[in-house]
């Protein structure tokens, strides 16, 4: 199910527990109507919410590491590994990365400190045989496209005119799409992304 532009700023309010993913440049790329404005809520917490999302934006914007460095981070510590899920988590304490790899048909769980770069903690391997269906035929799919997490996000901040602070796989009509969550000005917008030829079973 894709993730909707109020589901981006509810994902940031309770610390961006990470959703989408993204693709490049043969790409179809669309920016969905207009951007989620970070202060239009309209239910009864809309200003609890809206400060949460600011300080989250906020505690991003101070991060020396970017979204895409942090990636690469994650990925150096399994050659051959590939981003499936990314999100920034400011929370409370040090802000952080959550980056989720796939290798050897297993999902790596790494947090990324995102003023230093470093790991923090250990690492954590799921087998993708403990995933449920869904989850493990788009996790397939994703090792099938030549296209990388990277490349999605590089697309996206172009396409949004910002820098993206989450990404992962979602899908819709039976097609597996990268989804990114940029934040632009202090608007977030949420970029669909789709690779070529790919269709989840």
């Amino acid at each position: 199910m894709r993730a909707t532009r109020r589901q981006a700023c509810e994902l940031l309010a309770i610390a961006l527990s990470g959703l989408l993913i993204a693709a490049p440049a043969q790409a179809l790329a669309t920016t969905e109507g207009t951007p989620t404005a970070v202060h239009s809520a309209t239910d009864g917490d809309a200003e609890v919410d809206r400060q949460a999302v600011s300080r989250e934006i906020e505690r991003f914007r101070g991060s020396s590491i970017s979204i895409s460095q942090a990636m690469a981070i994650a990925e150096a510590r399994h050659a051959g590994a590939t981003t499936a899920d990314v999100s920034f988590d400011g929370g409370s304490g040090v802000p952080v990365y959550r980056v989720k790899t796939l290798h050897n048909d297993r999902i790596w769980r790494h947090t990324i400190n995102a003023a230093t770069g470093e790991l923090v903690g250990g690492e954590a391997a799921l087998p993708l045989a403990e995933l449920d269906h869904e989850d493990r035929s788009n996790l397939a799919a994703l090792g099938t496209i030549r296209h990388r997490l990277a490349d999605a996000v590089r697309v996206a901040e172009q396409a949004a005119s910002g820098k993206a602070i989450s990404g992962g796989l979602v899908r819709e009509r039976g097609r597996l799409n990268f989804a990114i969550v940029v934040i632009s000005g202090d608007d977030l917008k949420e970029v669909i992304l789709e690779p070529p030829g790919v269709r989840a079973k």
